[in-house]
């Protein structure tokens, strides 16, 4: 492989290769990782094992920029250790698990995909101390939504915490990558969110027509094309920060079920669970989780 074209460094699980020119994604690994099929190399990228910057990416035909880092989990690496792909463990105890997740991740399986989840990898993670041990969802992340998640390890903390949801959480904080220019520097929008038969959320503003939603929103920083934006929710309805925003005239890069009309400079969703607090549901403790902004969400917003 040329120099050229990638500065090129190996640690103990990843091949970290920076991008010098403008490439497809799969022509680039091909290069990269000369010494395997094309076979091979797509399986690789199908499992997930790529990452670009800050989301994973299984699409052939990506269109790498320069200046992007595409880190490759090497294949005997995730055999040999059985290493949880695309996430990080931030907390465990006997209780609770709490992952930071990558976009591109599914939370949970679908009819298409059954294993690459965060649920199938850690219920795989946790049954190696002890087959009987299992894991369930509290709540979910969009596969597109990066940032904080939290699993519980049996059924009856998983009912503690839900039952208890309003109250345990103390603070539930996003930051979203939005279109254009904000004015304010912040503020807060209440609807009621409905779905259609065709699973896509809307806004209403009469009262009580669907699920109540009240997001809060302060400004960080932002130029003339994007905004970055610090949300609170008040309430977790599904989709609630994707429309509020469609609502301020601001969609989220990327989400185009959403009003987002600009290309999607970040190859991603421009959405990431920043913050969860929560009272332990055995401890009562006030425990604080982080993931840090996607190096893409600031560097976009300058």
């Amino acid at each position: 492989m040329s120099k050229k074209r990638s500065n090129y460094r190996k640690d103990a699980k990843n091949v970290i290769v920076e991008v010098k020119e403008p490439d497809e994604l799969l022509s680039f690994l091909l290069k990269v990782m000369s010494n395997r099929s094309r076979n091979s190399v797509k399986s690789i990228l199908a499992r997930g094992q790529v990452t670009i910057d800050d989301h994973i990416e299984k699409r052939f035909n990506y269109q790498l920029k320069p200046g992007q880092t595409v880190t490759i989990l090497k294949n005997k690496a995730a055999v040999k250790q059985n290493v949880l792909i695309g996430m990080q463990i931030l907390y465990e105890d006997e209780d609770i698990i709490v992952i930071n997740k990558e976009a591109g991740l599914l939370s949970i399986a679908t009819e298409k995909e059954k294993q690459q989840t965060a649920l199938h990898q850690l219920m795989k993670y946790v049954k190696r101390e002890d087959p009987e041990n299992r894991i369930f969802v509290v709540h979910r992340l969009d596969k597109d939504t990066s940032g904080v998640m939290l699993f519980a390890k049996s059924e009856r903390v998983k009912r503690k915490l839900q039952d208890n949801w309003a109250k345990a959480v103390k603070e539930r904080t996003y930051v979203a990558l939005v279109e254009g220019r904000f004015t304010e520097k912040e503020g807060y929008i209440t609807s009621w969110l409905r779905e259609t038969k065709t699973h896509l959320m809307y806004s209403s503003q009469t009262p009580n027509d669907g699920l109540l939603a009240k997001t809060r929103y302060t400004f960080i920083q932002g130029n003339a094309d994007f905004s970055l934006l610090e949300l609170n929710l008040e309430t977790g309805r599904k989709n609630q920060i994707r429309v509020h925003m469609q609502d301020l005239g601001h969609p989220v890069v990327g989400d185009k079920k959403n009003g987002s009309k600009e290309r999607n400079v970040i190859g991603r969703l421009g959405l990431h669970a920043k913050t969860l607090t929560f009272q332990h549901p055995t401890t009562n403790k006030i425990l604080t989780f982080k993931a840090d902004v996607p190096a893409s969400f600031l560097s976009k917003s300058k």
